[in-house]
């Protein structure tokens, strides 16, 4: 697999000019572009610029309103929904997350739930805004339908990603990002470009066995819940799954389960949709609600230490304290670039040209 890599701020510039082209106001544009490059700089290449083609495609199909009226439909002193008036999420989760965090700020929690929005980027930005204010983050969405939960031959869950984050003393804040499934559709798509195979319990095929090819979703398969099978806990993934589907989506008014409306380009919208767009759901909790703030984080430096201090199987290995690796891929990628395959760069060429802007 050949790479490029790129300084952040000339990726940062293409992405704007992008999202100016699609009629995005200059702060929408700037701070989508800001959610994209998070993701590439902590290393997850998969919700990164080589997201922007999917954003481009809803936009040309007219499922992403460039410039939305993001507005409170029901409110409480501590609890929100937001209507996105279908337009980036990108653009909509930061509105919603601050809501939380302005609430808490007054009331301890905060706590919003969003419908009629768009796929979101990763979950780690939207919770990293709590934690710069001494909060507890805590960032989740629904997503297109793409896994079958257990025993199921039907995909009726998103990958559904969920993040809770901590903010420590000395350290780096601990950083819980994960999706629900076994893995999440980026990391097929990543596949797919290297043409490479992917691991066993990722997938099964349309038949419900498991497959290591990463296009098996776009031949009827599905995603498998984290665990991948109910002997390894599959069930478990399977009701995280829920959970998040269940606050994001039930309780917000947007669509939930099957009727998501999907991001990927192999599946159409719901022609019966229950709800509208797509759902996220967040919270912010000041950590001086429960205890003074320094002495949190002065005990949840302590507990990284004695976990990164742990006796390992392998000596060559240490435990990994969560959002560690993000954190130093991010210094290392604002400090050398990013590194994008071939695939990625060919893709945004021939995005440049359809939009009439300068690629790479």
């Amino acid at each position: 697999m050949t790479f490029h890599t790129f300084p952040e701020e000339k990726l940062r510039s293409f992405t704007e000019r992008v999202f100016l082209t699609m009629g995005c106001p200059a702060d929408h544009a700037s701070l989508a572009a800001d959610v994209l490059l998070k993701s590439d700089l902590r290393g997850i290449d998969s919700h990164g610029v080589a997201r922007l083609t999917g954003y481009v495609r809803l936009w040309e199909k007219k499922r992403i309103n460039a410039q939305p009226e993001i507005k409170v439909v029901h409110e409480t002193a501590t609890t929100a929904t937001v209507d996105g008036d279908g337009g980036l999420g990108l653009v909509v989760a930061p509105f919603a997350m601050k809501l939380a965090m302005e609430k808490a700020a007054t009331y301890g929690s905060g706590w919003v739930a969003v419908k009629n929005s768009n796929h979101f980027g990763i979950a780690g930005y939207h919770a990293l805004l709590a934690v710069e204010q001494d909060m507890i983050g805590i960032s989740m969405t629904n997503a297109s339908p793409l896994v079958a939960p257990t025993y199921s031959s039907e995909r009726l869950l998103g990958t559904n990603p969920m993040c809770y984050a901590f903010p420590a003393g000395k350290y780096p804040p601990v950083i819980v990002d994960m999706a629900t499934s076994a893995a999440a559709n980026g990391k097929l798509e990543i596949a797919q470009r290297a043409n490479e195979s992917i691991p066993e319990g990722w997938v099964q095929d349309k038949n419900g066995q498991s497959s290591t090819d990463p296009n098996a979703l776009k031949h009827g398969g599905s995603l498998l819940p984290l665990g991948s099978d109910k002997d390894h806990g599959s069930h478990k993934g399977y009701g995280l799954g829920a959970t998040v589907d269940i606050l994001s989506a039930v309780l917000s008014g947007a669509n939930y389960g099957p009727w998501v409306p999907p991001f990927v380009a192999f599946l159409d919208p719901p022609t019966d949709p229950v709800g509208e767009g797509i759902g996220h759901f967040f919270g912010a909790m000041r950590v001086d609600g429960f205890r003074p703030a320094e002495d949190f984080k002065n005990h949840l430096d302590n507990w990284i230490e004695r976990f990164k201090s742990s006796g390992t199987i392998d000596p060559e290995k240490k435990v990994v304290i969560p959002g560690e690796p993000e954190h130093a891929a991010e210094i290392d990628r604002k400090k050398n670039g990013i590194p994008l395959v071939d695939a990625v760069v060919k893709d945004l060429n021939e995005l440049a040209m359809k939009l009439g802007i300068e690629g790479f």
